[in-house]
């Protein structure tokens, strides 16, 4: 019975040293288990509709923000066309999907400029204050319109999902990382 007991102590280690090692091949925090992203029906920068499901194959790196902030975003948006051209050729694999906090200033067409500018295959995600609502809801990310004299601002949550090439969340980056932070979790999830 002793063996028994030392056996099943013994796996119950190595499984939990399998999972931290898992857990520890990619920078961001992991989602463990993974779990399939929650689905998107928003009105695409480009046109049309913006789903997740058209980029099954291809890794998403999935941010949150808004056309006017005034420092995360473009920071963040930098990073991730940093990271995406130091990929080479892999960079191809890679869709950044940007959705906005701030439906009442970010049109399509406004998003669709502003992305372009960081790297023309970034797409943004705008729609009604309802549908974002909800897609921020889904994903746990907090968004609060702040008054600044005769305008405002958002505060909102700036880390970037990444949702692997069969649609399941995997990590979520914090704001500040390095593009190599991001360089090596995608190449991690591609070469699975």
């Amino acid at each position: 019975m002793k063996h028994r007991a030392r056996l099943a102590a013994l796996l119950m280690a190595l499984a939990a040293s399998m999972s931290a090692v898992a857990a520890d091949a990619l920078k961001s925090g992991v989602f463990e288990p993974p779990r399939a992203a929650p689905e998107l029906s928003l009105q695409a920068s480009k046109g049309g509709q913006l789903s997740l499901a058209d980029y099954r194959g291809k890794v998403v790196l999935l941010g949150f923000g808004f056309t006017s902030c005034p420092e995360v975003c473009p920071t963040t948006l930098a990073t991730l066309a940093q990271a995406r051209k130091k990929l080479g050729a892999q960079g191809e694999q890679v869709q950044v999907v940007y959705v906005t906090v701030d439906p009442e200033r970010d049109s399509a067409d406004r998003m669709r400029a502003y992305l372009g500018g960081f790297d023309p295959s970034f797409i943004g995600g705008t729609g009604t204050p309802a549908q974002l609502a909800t897609t921020r809801k889904n994903y746990g990310v907090m968004a609060e319109k702040k008054p600044i004299g005769n305008s405002y601002s958002v505060a909102h949550s700036s880390s970037v999902y990444l949702i692997d090439r069969k649609g399941l969340l995997r990590g979520m980056m914090p704001y500040g990382r390095l593009p190599d932070d991001y360089v090596h979790d995608v190449r991690a999830l591609l070469n699975e």
